[in-house]
């Protein structure tokens, strides 16, 4: 387990920052002990949140053509059809995945391919599982093709809590499956497009680990 680099300037920024609440309350702080107790249980339990939010996890990445891994830690929210209108403009099988403040904020690619289609939208916050957010929040749009010319949509989401969107492709970069895509700070969503004739793998409310749950087979 390590610190993910997106997180580095927000551990050592937490870290300065506790260290120095804690030494101003040690030396002027009030006549009641349990003051200083106070802040110092709080702002320790502030500076895990931040570990853990940050922690990146090595995985043992479950790779396979065929295979659609699932791009983010979290749970199933939504498995249905609906109209892609950005790219495709059709109808795909639409597979999203809650992320809450406590998973892993990572994301990994689903399957390796070319990077065809990228696009950053700004938007609002609502709560990532409002029906709009897909469409309405702020959002990356990222198109995946593989050799055979299948395709898979993958929308990273910003929620309520995120505020920023990080993804590393650019437009016919070559990724390969399980690597890292980007982060999502602070509670998200990622939406999966896929070819109605794919074989979905997992049901509603079922927790995902990325880079390992199969979410779906290509066929």
């Amino acid at each position: 387990m390590t610190i993910h680099r997106e997180g580095k300037n927000w551990v050592w920024g937490t870290f300065i920052t506790v260290l120095l609440i804690n030494f101003l309350v040690l030396n002027f702080r009030a006549e009641h002990d349990w003051i200083t107790v106070l802040v110092l249980i709080v702002t320790l339990v502030f500076f895990l949140l931040i570990l853990q939010f940050f922690r990146y996890p090595k995985r043992n990445i479950t790779r396979n053509e065929n295979y659609v891994i699932a791009p983010a830690d979290g749970k199933v929210v939504v498995i249905e059809r609906t109209e892609e209108s950005e790219y495709y403009k059709d109808k795909r099988i639409q597979v999203s995945i809650f992320m809450s403040p406590i998973n892993v904020h990572a994301n990994w690619y689903p399957m390796s391919g070319k990077i065809k289609f990228l696009r950053y939208h700004k938007g609002k916050y609502l709560v990532a599982w409002h029906p709009k957010a897909s469409t309405e929040n702020e959002r990356s749009t990222i198109v995946v093709e593989k050799d055979s010319n299948k395709t898979i949509l993958l929308r990273q989401i910003a929620g309520a809590l995120a505020k920023r969107i990080v993804y590393y492709p650019r437009e016919n970069d070559l990724v390969k499956q399980g690597a890292e895509m980007g982060f999502i700070k602070f509670g998200s969503r990622v939406d999966i497009y896929l070819p109605l004739t794919a074989k979905i793998n997992v049901e509603l409310n079922q927790k995902t680990k990325g880079g390992v749950t199969v979410i779906a087979e290509l066929v």
